[in-house]
């Protein structure tokens, strides 16, 4: 018998099949049984009707319990209420393994007793439509760079030296060579890549030991990260908009199922098309004194309200969602600060306290997505930033080279794939958004 999957059920109608899978949930009526069976790429009614099969099938579809793995045999209809909805005439029965009493149940749980079952909870419906559209940004992604010319480019996760700053890295002794730390970005070493290929894009996990416990946090996570041979800022905003564009509508166009199986009002998605409005960040700043959004800052003896926003600082999540809300894509922040952003990034020509850097806000109040910048390509500037921050510059030697040998104007930007998926999934929590979330209070499972 023909083995299927349930995603491609609609091409087998009429046929006798065999499904590989689990039970996912059961009910009886009478002589009839009606379980629900998944493999993994979906869900599929089947119908056991007393006088069809034979009585060892029946009763061992009594015996079953959720998530016993099943091998099913049988014939492919069409549902006589549900359009484009299809089942299981059940035939045969193969039992592979009774499974114990499950633990989640369709009852309310919390999300600690959940967390601690992450390797259970992966099964239900909407955590697993969440990761296929996870896995259909990722392949998106990597289409997009491959269609335009951008070659993979692997980086290192153990690193001699801090990309974003010194105070949040995880440190391990590697061997007799002192401290390593694990990666926050692969941007540095992608530059030399720009350089020897023109562009490149680096796709991998990175670390930050961040004890931050927002809903937009988690130490470990994904990152893409392309860098561009003699692109400006305003070429690297471009790409972004076109990225971006490509992104959405082709996770739009072949997740469709998946959105709304978990309730996403895709209309927010569609209005993902280029152009982006691009503000200033002295522009934004000007939306949050006219909404009158403070700074908070933690004291003592409590917080401090700062009004009007002053000038310089970093945003929050509260400043994010108040400068987007007047928008329905994604808003590019560009012109930094340069007290607020990364020492690599290039001073505006025009005003050396202003960097060429921007920010991409999502909508619905998920905050930055993107963060890039033209690189500082300026032999004697990078070493004065590299002495200014504060950081050794003995260990930036290698990408200290870059500027001696060959230096261009070059750009580049960083997109966090949970971020990402949080946003396309409407997701209350980014922890929902990787298989297994690492946060400060939890590396387990």
């Amino acid at each position: 018998m023909e083995r299927v999957y349930i995603n491609t059920i609609s091409g087998h109608e009429g046929k006798e099949v065999t499904l590989k899978g689990w039970l996912y949930n059961i009910r009886s009526s009478g002589k009839l049984i009606f379980p629900e069976f998944r493999d993994g790429t979906g869900l599929i009614q089947g119908v056991v009707s007393k006088n069809e099969v034979d009585e060892k099938v029946w009763n061992d579809f009594n015996d079953l319990t959720q998530e016993s793995s099943v091998i099913v045999t049988g014939l492919v209809t069409k549902h006589p209420k549900k359009e484009d909805t299809y089942e299981i005439q059940v035939k045969n029965l193969e039992i592979i393994q009774i499974a114990e009493p499950y633990p989640i149940t369709p009852k309310e749980h919390g999300v600690d007793f959940l967390s601690d079952r992450r390797h259970l909870w992966l099964r239900s419906q909407r955590q697993a439509a969440i990761l296929r559209i996870r896995n259909e940004l990722v392949q998106s992604i990597r289409e997009y760079m491959y269609n335009n010319g951008f070659i993979l480019f692997d980086t290192p996760i153990f690193t001699p030296n801090a990309c974003e700053g010194t105070s949040t890295l995880f440190a391990t002794d590697y061997f007799d060579l002192g401290k390593a730390y694990l990666s926050q970005s692969g941007q540095l070493y992608a530059e030399a890549g720009a350089i020897a290929l023109g562009k490149v894009y680096t796709f991998g996990p990175t670390f930050r030991a961040e004890n931050s416990m927002t809903r937009r946090h988690i130490t470990e996570f994904w990152m893409m990260e392309p860098e561009m041979a003699y692109y400006d800022i305003d070429d690297n905003m471009d790409l972004i908009e076109d990225f971006l564009e490509y992104v959405i509508q082709r996770v739009l166009k072949n997740c469709s199922k998946e959105l709304k199986s978990i309730g996403r009002d895709t209309s927010k998605l569609e209005n993902v098309l280029k152009p982006f409005p691009r503000i200033t960040y002295e522009e934004a700043v000007e939306i949050l004194r006219e909404k009158d959004i403070p700074l908070i800052k933690k004291t003592e003896n409590g917080e401090e309200h700062i009004r009007p926003f002053p000038f310089g600082e970093d945003f929050g999540a509260p400043h994010e969602e108040a400068i987007v809300e007047n928008f329905n894509k994604p808003v590019m922040v560009h012109r930094w600060p340069a007290e607020a952003k990364a020492f690599y990034m290039k001073r505006d020509p025009k005003d050396p306290k202003i960097v060429l850097g921007v920010d991409v806000l999502a909508p619905e109040g998920f905050g930055e997505i993107i963060g890039g910048s033209q690189r500082e390509d300026n032999l004697e500037l990078l070493k004065q930033r590299i002495i200014e921050h504060d950081l050794p510059i003995e260990a930036f030697s290698w990408y200290i080279d870059l500027r001696r040998f060959g230096s261009v104007p070059h750009s580049g930007f960083g997109l966090g794939l949970e971020r990402l998926v949080s946003w396309v999934c409407n997701l209350d929590h980014i922890r929902e958004a990787i298989p297994f979330p690492r946060r400060p209070n939890r590396i387990t499972p």
